[in-house]
């Protein structure tokens, strides 16, 4: 308990964790979590010392079934995760659920790692806070259950930065080449780990480096530091390969076949922003920006800018500061500039957002500096919190399609549960509700409804199997680019799944 109360980022976890424990079941399964498992499964094929033996060995099995869509990023995280995944199912789970309790511990571990990272240019006390701030937003809280791709590449990219620049400081006071040699290799393995889970992740590469020769100037030309970046660059490439079987036949070949594919998106997928349907190729460039305005508790974009001001005004840490606005500042200037397809409102770039609650943190220290009250300074941070509370309450467990007050209108509007979670509690209720051997028509995705399903509900495929849908049927449609708008919009529903008045899907009877 002493531990616990001189580290109050740990009580924050073991919070966390004691809810996510209480919850994690109630997440829906999305329809982008079914295949990305499977491929987590047919890695194992490649991992299997046996298998490489076999004159019969092929790479290709290890890609599964959705080799096209998934062998392009690497499966090392669902690798390391599969020993807790088979337990925990062993335990009773389901498989989803398994997954989103993962999903949520490495969440939790990110937070650790932004207060470390924090920790590093302001009090223990306003580290806290900015972590607090940075793990109650509704939108972070929901994707940290059911994301395993965009939420999980977040903890990685912290991990990734906070290790980088740990690495230039104890270069710049270790002597020798076997103390730098050391400080080099778990950053790299943490980078090329990374970069396997997420293309992106050598943007942390280049900070480092940026970090390194800021703060190590003259020294950083020194043969024992330019070997320890040798050695830093060569073991994450080495441990992407190993952690990538993509890139096993072929490492050049296929990695940049990877960057060929880095700016594509499926140009198809609809996108509902403003009350418009745009192509995902097609969006505006106030997309993202509006988007950071809109979904993030309204505390956090003025914390932001003023810590940013406050960083230029004291001129403090002004190196490290300054390229962690850069973690945020190039992505973002790529999405608003290029304008690449885009669509799930921006969560793949979910790991932009840690740099906005440290320089949050740089103002919370300013604001708490000037209060000499304990009992004020608790109140100050409740109010900052509050909001993010309020959310992850109300519109449980859907807290990722959170929009802020100043979103005047949601519904219909904007995106919100475009990854179909709420088919669990729709189909849940429905299985207590449907007559015995009721056909339930699925707009899109039924293999999530089926999921959920009792066996005498007979899930059908509206896109192919329309035709067959007669009266007294139900039909289950979700609000994705306003896709209930498109057909029997006009009917009563028989059930609704909304939170703080918007709907998220809907089960209709057929007349």
């Amino acid at each position: 308990m002493q531990k616990l109360r001189q580290h109050p980022i740990l009580i924050l976890i073991v919070i966390n964790l004691l809810i996510g424990l209480m919850t994690f079941r109630s997440y829906g399964l999305t329809w982008d979590e079914p295949l990305f498992y499977e491929y987590g499964q047919a890695s194992l094929y490649a991992y299997t010392p046996a298998n490489w033996f076999s004159p019969n060995f092929d790479i290709a099995r290890s890609f599964g079934a959705s080799a096209s869509d998934h062998a392009n990023r690497g499966p090392a995280y669902l690798i390391l995760a599969a020993p807790l995944h088979l337990l925990l199912t062993r335990l009773g789970l389901d498989t989803a659920s398994a997954w989103h309790l993962i999903n949520f511990l490495t969440f939790n571990l990110g937070i650790y790692l932004l207060y470390r990272l924090a920790s590093k240019w302001m009090s223990q006390e306003s580290a806290f806070t900015a972590a607090a701030l940075f793990a109650l937003q509704p939108l972070l809280w929901g994707h940290a259950f059911i994301n395993s791709k965009d939420s999980v590449f977040s903890t990685f990219f912290i991990a990734s930065i906070l290790s980088g620049f740990n690495m230039v400081e104890q270069l710049q006071v270790q002597n020798g080449y076997t103390q730098k040699f050391r400080a080099a290799i778990i950053p790299a393995v943490i980078l090329g780990v990374s970069t396997s889970v997420r293309i992106l992740a050598p943007l942390a590469a280049l900070l480092t480096l940026i970090y390194a020769l800021l703060t190590l100037k003259k020294d950083f030309f020194r043969l024992q530091n330019l070997t320890a970046f040798f050695v830093y660059g060569i073991t994450a490439l080495l441990a992407m390969t190993a952690a990538w079987p993509y890139l096993w036949l072929h490492p050049l070949y296929q990695f940049s076949e990877v960057l060929k594919l880095m700016g594509e998106h499926p140009a198809s997928i609809q996108v509902l922003f403003s009350g418009e349907l745009y192509r995902a190729y097609d969006l505006p460039r106030s997309y993202l920006p509006k988007l950071l305005a809109l979904t993030l508790t309204e505390p956090v974009l003025p914390l932001f800018a003023l810590g940013v001001l406050l960083t230029i005004w004291k001129r403090e840490h002004w190196r490290a500061l300054g390229l962690t606005l850069l973690w945020v500042g190039i992505p973002a200037a790529y999405v608003v500039l290029s304008r690449p397809p885009l669509s799930d409102n921006f969560r793949h770039f979910l790991f932009i957002l840690p740099p906005l609650f440290i320089f949050a943190g740089i103002s919370i220290e300013f604001i708490l500096q000037k209060i000499n009250l304990d009992w004020v300074r608790f109140l100050a941070i409740a109010i900052l919190l509050l909001p993010g509370v309020f959310a992850i309450i109300t519109l449980h467990p859907y807290q990722y399609t959170y929009y802020n007050t100043f979103a005047s209108k949601v519904n219909e509007v904007y995106e919100t549960d475009y990854w179909l979670t709420c088919y669990r509690e729709a189909v849940l209720e429905f299985n207590q509700l449907a007559p015995e051997g009721a056909q339930l028509f699925v707009r899109r995705e039924p293999q999530i409804a089926a999921y959920y399903s009792e066996d005498n509900i007979n899930i059908r495929d509206y896109r192919s199997e329309k035709d067959a849908m007669q009266s007294g049927d139900f039909y289950l449609v979700n609000t994705r680019a306003n896709e209930h708008l498109r057909e029997m919009h006009n009917l009563p529903a028989f059930i609704e799944i909304s939170r703080s008045g918007n709907v998220f899907c809907l089960i209709k009877q057929v007349p």
